[in-house]
């Protein structure tokens, strides 16, 4: 993806004066508590905390790769996943690229992609992290759609 998702995503009109909104939903280690928390990666890089909109699902299958998750996009009704909606400043796109080794112009796991995630009667055009169909063979599947509680539940069973 290119700065056109930011572009695009922003909401506000260029010259305008207003500040860019950018919407992301984070489903993984971006959540609150998890290891890449977004509220501690805006405070390392001296950056205004990301503003908490809410906790919704988008149309996607979890999988554990291992430290992570992954998420493909699905269309099923019955595949869903839980993630956070957090209202974001534009400089920590670039932050969040780099904790998901999102580079313009290479390849990689993770990709930036724009979609509409609905959450209390509102749509919110958010910034997703998801992977390929592709770069899940062979992992397991999360069937609750939702890492933090997998991973709480993992840990307490590896005990």
């Amino acid at each position: 993806m290119t700065d056109q998702v930011i572009s695009a995503a922003t909401g506000a009109a260029a010259g305008n004066g207003e500040d860019a909104v950018i919407h992301v939903f984070v489903y993984g280690t971006l959540r609150a508590g998890e290891i890449n928390d977004m509220m501690r990666a805006a405070e390392r890089h001296q950056l205004p905390a990301p503003a908490y909109v809410g906790t919704s699902t988008l149309g996607g299958r979890l999988y554990d790769f291992g430290r992570y998750p992954g998420m493909v996009l699905s269309t099923q009704a019955n595949e869903r996943t839980v993630g956070d909606i957090y209202r974001i400043p534009a400089a920590l796109v670039a932050v969040l690229d780099e904790i998901e080794a999102v580079y313009p112009g290479e390849a990689g796991l993770f990709v930036r992609e724009l979609h509409d995630v609905a959450h209390d009667g509102a749509t919110y055009s958010c910034i997703v992290y998801p992977v390929t169909e592709a770069a899940v063979a062979g992992l397991p599947h999360i069937a609750s759609g939702d890492w933090v509680d997998y991973r709480k539940t993992r840990e307490v069973s590896a005990v």
